[in-house]
């Protein structure tokens, strides 16, 4: 199947872009990488009245440092964090996450913007997004505004931008001194049955606080499991502390069942894994760290070979 008949207009500045999204009311989308659009349109799910390509708008494809902030354009391509040494430096979580992200072909083209707006609940990179606290700048026909991750998603696949406003980057904050990341799926590269992050600082004395867990896959959008996090707060992420954490994760799922796995099942790994992360998380503080990034086999709970 062939898409609908649509406009095309291929903006230069996101003053232009802007204007033409307003152009439309609300019937216009924005074009980036494509990797969730095309497919949509070919199947006819979304019926455009016109398609605003922003890949010539080259203030939207840098990365750029201020001070202890990372800002990233929206144009971004998942490649290009991918190999970026400034990222593995500053931001090592999406350096580990990306490479979990579809297949090379998908991170060629995928954008870091573009995934944020398609809010995909198995995402990764709205996940590692909503764990670094990043904020997301917005603009429109009124101008600019900044919306924390935690505050983008009203629901699966929707957010609370507005029609005509066009997502220009993404800023993070000072990057956790240790993380650790999970995914659970039935092949590679296949879309997540869960996924678990979770960051923290580790003192001197060895307790731990800043502690952030985040899961995606098992609600509308990434959750953040606050109640879980403060339990861990001023601990050394003893044994004990771990499963009291992962217990008390299961309070922010609400999983779906699907193709891939029902919702029982879903909520079953939930402290399975939130406790193998956080085993993971401590390792990081004590020791060599661990490829925390490693899928994980359903079947067995163990390493995938």
């Amino acid at each position: 199947m062939k898409p609908a008949a649509f406009a095309y207009h291929r903006p230069t500045s996101v003053a232009e872009a802007v204007a033409r999204l307003a152009e439309y009311e609300g019937t216009a989308r924005v074009l980036a990488g494509g990797q969730s659009m095309v497919p949509m349109l070919n199947m006819r799910l979304w019926r455009p009245s016109a398609l605003i390509d922003i890949n010539e708008v080259d203030e939207l494809d840098d990365v750029r440092v201020d001070g202890e902030r990372t800002v990233i354009g929206a144009l971004v391509r998942y490649s290009t964090l991918e190999r970026s040494a400034l990222i593995a430096e500053r931001l090592p979580l999406l350096a580990r996450v990306v490479r979990h992200i579809g297949d090379r072909q998908v991170r060629n083209r995928g954008t870091v913007g573009g995934s944020l707006v398609q809010g995909d609940p198995t995402g990764e990179m709205p996940l590692a997004c909503l764990v670094l606290g990043a904020v997301v700048t917005a603009v429109g026909p009124a101008g600019s505004r900044r919306i924390p991750l935690a505050e983008l998603y009203e629901g699966s696949y929707a957010t609370v931008l507005a029609p005509e406003e066009l997502v220009t980057a993404v800023e993070f904050p000072a990057h956790p001194q240790h993380v650790a990341f999970r995914e659970v799926t039935r092949k590679h590269n296949d879309f997540a049955l869960l996924s678990v992050v979770a960051t923290g600082d580790r003192a001197a004395d060895g307790r731990w606080g800043n502690v952030r867990i985040a899961l995606g896959g098992v609600a509308d959008s990434p959750a953040l499991a606050t109640a879980a996090a403060a339990l861990l707060e001023g601990s050394e992420l003893a044994d004990a502390d771990l499963l009291a954490a992962a217990e008390a994760a299961l309070e922010v799922v609400d999983p779906p069942s699907d193709i891939r796995a029902s919702a029982e099942y879903r909520r079953h790994l939930v402290p399975v894994h939130v406790r193998r992360v956080l085993a993971d998380l401590r390792d990081a503080g004590t020791g060599p760290p661990a490829d925390g990034a490693a899928e994980t086999d359903p079947a067995t709970g163990g390493a995938k070979p």
